[in-house]
């Protein structure tokens, strides 16, 4: 009996050592299923994560490509856009050039017709002094160069240029030079040589002094008719035939006349020459007016001084139109002068150097 529970000690002691180990590997059993679970749950969750992912970035993905095409459809707007503006440029600066070309053209054209309105003012001016300077020299007067001038600034201050302005000063100044000027007043030295011309033939010669003398105490006798008209109680016989007496005293008188005869070849005058006497002392004074014209005032004064004389020797001293034409040769004689009309020569240069465009 006591070999049995011995026995029953030994053989329960090895079988308890089976239940301690069989107690260890369950819970590495038990740890290993938590683990694996673990790792089944952790890879479900990291597969339902990446699953998470991937549908993210194939949304994005997708979010991507749309936003890719977008941006290519942008972009290829963009570029018809700046295609389409860089065309309308291009038609913008072409239309600019055209524009600018336009506008050059036009002002040169505007230049071209103030340098042509310019230039015909200036040529039409230094046209009419030209001819205004000739008729001051044909009539020695100033005044065909003062009006001239006086014109001319008037035009030029109308046109209002400046490039015109130094003309106008010139011609100021050739305008004060004239005013300040003495010349002969031509026109009335011919005018008054015209009236000796037409009194040669009532001038009374030497030689004919006593018809002269007559003929004067006729014009003075002239007014006395009226007197005998208060008379009415002579009888008209009586009076023609003291009329007649009176006649023939008168040429009884002028039969026989004493004077001095200072020059005898005007005594000696026949009467059929006293008409080429008339006419040669007219054609002295013509030449004296040709002379005058012709700005020549030497021949001039000769042929006054071949008149005075002429007249002084032929034509009666006592007459009063001899005095008064010897007073008009004198008078001539004294105004014709040599002096030199004063020359627009500012004026002209002015002129000249607005034409050249300086």
């Amino acid at each position: 009996m006591s070999t049995e529970p011995a026995s029953d000690q030994t053989a329960s002691t090895p079988a308890a050592a089976p239940v301690s180990h069989g107690g260890g590997g369950g819970a590495a059993l038990y740890a290993l299923a938590i683990l694996t679970i673990a790792a089944l749950v952790s890879s479900v969750l990291l597969w339902q994560r990446l699953a998470g992912i991937q549908e993210q970035l194939a949304r994005q993905s997708a979010d991507s490509g749309a936003q890719a095409v977008e941006a290519r459809t942008i972009a290829q707007q963009a570029q018809d856009v700046a295609r389409d503006t860089a065309a309308r440029l291009a038609v913008t600066e072409a239309r600019v050039g055209e524009v600018a070309l336009q506008r050059s053209q036009l002002e040169e054209l505007m230049q071209s017709l103030s340098r042509s309105r310019d230039e015909n003012l200036v040529v039409d001016i230094d046209a009419g002094l030209r001819l205004a300077q000739q008729q001051a020299q044909l009539t020695g007067s100033l005044q065909p160069l003062v009006a001239a001038l006086k014109s001319a600034s008037q035009r030029i201050e109308r046109a209002a240029q400046p490039r015109l302005a130094p003309v106008q000063r010139a011609m100021g100044h050739d305008l004060e030079r004239l005013e300040q000027a003495s010349v002969t007043d031509t026109a009335g030295l011919l005018v008054r040589i015209d009236d000796l011309v037409r009194q040669v033939d009532e001038l009374p010669l030497i030689n004919n002094v006593a018809q002269a003398a007559v003929m004067r105490r006729q014009a003075e006798s002239e007014p006395a008719p009226a007197a005998p008209a208060g008379n009415a109680s002579e009888p008209q016989w009586r009076a023609m035939l003291r009329r007649a007496w009176e006649g023939v005293l008168d040429q009884t008188r002028g039969l026989v006349r004493v004077s001095r005869v200072d020059q005898p070849d005007a005594m000696l005058l026949a009467p059929d020459q006293a008409f080429f006497l008339r006419e040669n002392l007219k054609l002295k004074l013509l030449n004296a007016r040709l002379g005058l014209l012709a700005r020549r005032m030497d021949s001039a004064r000769s042929d006054i001084a071949a008149a005075t004389n002429a007249l002084n020797k032929y034509f009666d001293p006592a007459s009063r139109r001899t005095q008064s034409a010897a007073t008009a040769l004198q008078q001539l004689q004294a105004h014709m002068k040599t002096t030199e009309l004063p020359q627009l020569d500012d004026s002209f240069a002015a002129l000249a150097t607005a034409a050249a465009g300086r």
